[in-house]
């Protein structure tokens, strides 16, 4: 049953299970009172009692709140202020408590560091994080300096191991996603070859049909018309009907050819796009497509699924979104392509590998490109891919 529960729901939910076991010892410790403590105590315990499960409180509500997502790594910036804000609870917690429990909730937020910051920015928060304990142990808890180390050393060796346990995870819940989303572009370019070979077939054959057969029978029909003025009597009949079958047979095998040309439907893109946005890994794609859809020419048909395919992958790994929309219709004798995602944006289009692909692939085909985004609205993508080759190839948009 655990197999079928992904790496970061599993390690979300281990913690909140640990976090909620660390409020039984915290209960116990305020509810049931030590022998010999006195009454005229209870007052000044009482206003601690408060802050201290105000923070295991508050503790619970950042960790579920970092850890909601399905795959928990936006990296933004109030996220990144919210684990600030959970490690501090966790120390609030052994302050106000007088125990140790707080270094366990340290390691709580040890499995969720991996996933919220780099490894670099992990580590260090991490470090900070337990030697932060060592004045609590030392001031808090009257520990031998030499014994406060150690004790520090302890729980911080146990939530290195926490943190490198996660992070393995990690890298291998991020192996897992880029093979499913290889799996998706086998699939899609799979299912283009498929109906590419199946339209290039079929104009061969009609090709063939016409050039050949259509070739021999207009030359069959034209000797046996020449026949026909050569011959006379009953000879003559017999070379008139002949010509009138193969007159009657190059009727066929236009109406054969055109029925070819005309069955092949093109290269269905729905079919071809749709596997791009199965499964995609922490992000919501609204992928529209005007049906029915079809490209004659396979290799603006390739432009278009590679296109769609640079998209996605720019909004997983570099907006940080979580919804994406793809818009896909014909219009003026061109494929038109609309994409808005919901990630951070940017103050200007910054032309990577991708970006740069993506245009040169449409100038090779004359298509135009047109880019939009501002940093917190998103990014916006508007490109058009003729379906015929027009006089001047051209490119348009705000990319340099």
């Amino acid at each position: 049953m655990l197999g079928s529960i992904s790496h970061p729901r599993l390690l979300r939910y281990a913690g909140l299970f640990t976090w909620a076991m660390v409020g039984v010892p915290l209960v116990y410790s305020q509810y049931v009172p030590a022998y010999g403590s006195e009454e005229s105590e209870s007052a000044a315990e009482g206003a601690r009692a408060v802050w201290l499960f105000a923070c295991y409180l508050g503790f619970g509500a950042c960790y579920w709140w970092l850890t909601r997502g399905p795959g928990y790594a936006r990296q933004r910036w109030h996220d990144r202020l919210l684990l600030v804000v959970l490690t501090v609870l966790a120390l609030a917690v052994s302050y106000f408590n007088g125990s140790g429990l707080g270094s366990i909730l340290l390691m709580v937020a040890a499995g969720a560091i991996p996933w919220l910051l780099p490894a670099g920015s992990g580590v260090l928060l991490l470090l900070v994080s337990q030697l932060a304990v060592l004045p609590i142990y030392y001031s808090v808890f009257l520990m031998p300096l030499f014994e406060a180390l150690m004790q520090s050393l302890l729980y911080g060796g146990f939530s290195m191991f926490i943190y490198v346990t996660s992070l393995v995870a990690r890298q291998q819940a991020q192996a897992r996603d880029e093979q499913r989303r290889l799996n998706a572009e086998l699939r899609a370019t799979r299912a283009l070859l498929a109906d590419s070979a199946r339209v290039n077939e079929r104009t061969r054959i009609s090709r063939e049909l016409h050039d050949l057969l259509g070739h021999h029978l207009t030359a069959l029909s034209l000797n046996l018309e020449v026949a026909g003025h050569m011959t006379e009597g009953r000879p003559q009949e017999h070379v008139r009907q002949a010509h009138a079958l193969a007159k009657l047979l190059l009727t066929d095998v236009r109406e054969a050819v055109s029925q070819l040309r005309d069955a092949s439907g093109g290269i269905d893109l729905a079919a071809a796009l749709r596997p791009l946005a199965d499964h995609v890994p922490a992000l919501h794609i609204d992928l529209q497509i005007e049906s029915p859809l079809a490209v004659d020419d396979p290799e603006r048909a390739h432009v278009v699924l590679r296109c769609t395919q640079e998209i996605i992958t720019n909004a997983v790994r570099h907006a940080g979104a979580q919804r994406l929309r793809i818009r896909v219709w014909r219009q003026d004798g061109a494929i038109r392509l609309e994409a808005r995602d919901d990630g951070q944006g940017a103050d200007g289009p910054v032309p990577g590998n991708g970006l740069r692909g993506m245009r040169e692939r449409l100038q090779h085909c004359g298509g135009t490109l047109d880019i939009q985004t501002r940093r917190g609205a998103g990014f916006g993508l508007n490109l058009s891919v003729p379906l015929s080759v027009p006089a001047r190839p051209a490119i348009e948009g705000t990319l340099p």
